[in-house]
């Protein structure tokens, strides 16, 4: 089954910070509120024995909040409120409210999550912390899940949280959002645990993104229990479906996304190269057979598991730097009349590339690529021979199925969808949309 599709850039915003988190409110109502969170390392002045100090309060970071107005055709996308925090590593929307309103969860560099209410209205919305909890033990909180996913009333509602000294954290919130306390806590694994999230369909069940050995696992956290999955090349990111039942997507730094049935563990549904590291990855809020992958050096793929094979339908590559922060929201965007085809690109030389394609090329053969992450162990740098930042080029995926321009003219009317994504060293937020339709015949 092909599908037929288009993406559009519709603004894109300067965070500043390294950008490496955006979250849409997943609450109908609050659709249009998108969150981004930065990270920004602050080099220390080395002390007396001539090195640097490892507080983590030189972490810094920003917390900004947006709304999109459908309205506006030019610049939809405008800033509400700016916070400054620590650095932000994950940050996550409970799936339902509390106390009636939105509930944001946020996992920073001083080992804390907190808890921040959204008020106000859909124009002028703001937030305000209510509430936070500390890990204890000099630590980064590095991701959060809530227990929500499946939107069902669930009491109390839970949080689940990694850190740095590769502990799980269990915590439970109480029903107005104004405490939350740590009612479980061990240790998972003698590495960083980058991604803990719950599986939805039972939430007394989680899995975990382990560092760089990758082994992947799953845990029940009635009495902690850890069994073993499957080795990556990498570490590994999984969210559980929301909406499918026993569905299980997995990404890790081996640059591929499988899809496994959780029944059958043996060897997964399907595997699917997206040529970068998979930082994230997001089931789509309605149709369930899409999937959004944040790849680093590769942008972000949007991947179709109804198809045979998970094959990559759509990629945005207009990041110039590491494809970290991904998120669709929920609202509902009109749908859209028949695609027009972009307009052609003038070719530089036979082969196609441009000239800016061709200089990147050049300059990659002087590169130094230096892995350091927010834990400082585990992030990429790329540099000239002066010590300048220079981007990747964007990778291609010429090997999957492209509709032709006759297609596109025949799409008729599109779902039309609302993304956002951001990158790390270029420090930027994009909001785009993205429509496509499922066609039947590809002839």
């Amino acid at each position: 089954m092909a599908v037929c599709c288009r993406s559009q850039t519709l603004q894109v915003m300067d965070t500043e910070y390294s950008a490496d988190a955006a979250e849409w409110c997943p609450l109908d109502d609050w659709g249009t509120v998108l969150a981004c969170g930065t990270y920004q390392l602050k080099k220390a002045e080395s002390d007396l024995s001539g090195q640097d100090s490892d507080d983590p309060h030189l972490r810094l970071g920003r917390l900004y909040l947006y709304n999109y107005d459908p309205h506006q055709l030019f610049s939809p996308v405008y800033e509400v409120q700016k916070i400054e925090t620590a650095a932000i590593l994950d940050m996550k929307w409970c799936h339902i409210p509390l106390s009636n309103s939105p509930i944001l969860g946020i996992a920073n560099a001083k080992g804390t999550v907190e808890l921040y209410t959204l008020q106000g209205n859909r124009e002028s919305s703001r937030v305000q912390p209510v509430c936070s909890v500390d890990l204890g033990d000099e630590c980064l909180a590095l991701s959060l899940d809530w227990s929500t996913g499946r939107r069902e009333s669930s009491s109390p509602v839970k949080i689940v949280c990694s850190d740095s000294r590769g502990r799980l954290s269990l915590l439970q919130v109480e029903e107005s959002a104004a405490s939350v306390d740590v009612v479980r806590q061990w240790k998972a694994h003698g590495f960083e645990a980058w991604i803990v999230a719950f599986n939805y369909w039972n939430c007394d069940m989680m899995g975990r993104r382990l560092p760089a050995e990758g082994m992947g696992h799953k845990i029940t956290t009635r009495q902690p229990h850890i069994y073993q999955q499957k080795a990556f090349d990498g570490s590994v990111q999984h969210p559980e479906s929301p909406q499918r039942e026993h569905v299980l997507a997995t990404g890790s730094y081996d640059e591929h996304v499988l899809v496994w049935d959780l029944r059958q563990m043996k060897q997964p549904i399907s595997d699917t190269h997206v040529q970068g590291g998979v930082w994230r990855l997001k089931w789509h809020p309605t149709d369930s057979a899409l999937l959004l992958a944040a790849c680093m050096h590769s942008g972000f793929h949007i991947l179709d598991s109804a198809s045979d094979g998970c094959p990559i339908v759509s990629s945005y590559v207009l990041h110039n730097s590491l494809a970290y922060g991904a998120d669709w929201s929920r609202v509902l965007l009109p749908d859209s009349s028949v695609i027009q085809p972009e307009p052609a690109v003038e070719k530089s030389d036979p082969t196609g590339r441009d000239a800016t394609t061709q200089k990147l090329e050049q300059s990659m053969q002087n590169l130094k690529i230096f892995y350091e992450s927010p834990t400082a162990s585990f992030d990429v740098v790329l540099e000239d021979d002066e010590g300048g930042y220079i981007p990747e080029p964007n990778r291609n995926t010429d090997d999957r199925p492209v509709i032709g321009v006759s297609k596109l003219e025949k799409c008729g009317q599109l779902q039309t969808n609302l993304l956002a994504t951001c990158s790390f060293y270029d420090h930027v937020l994009h909001v785009w949309r993205w429509q496509y339709q499922r066609l039947d015949n590809t002839d």
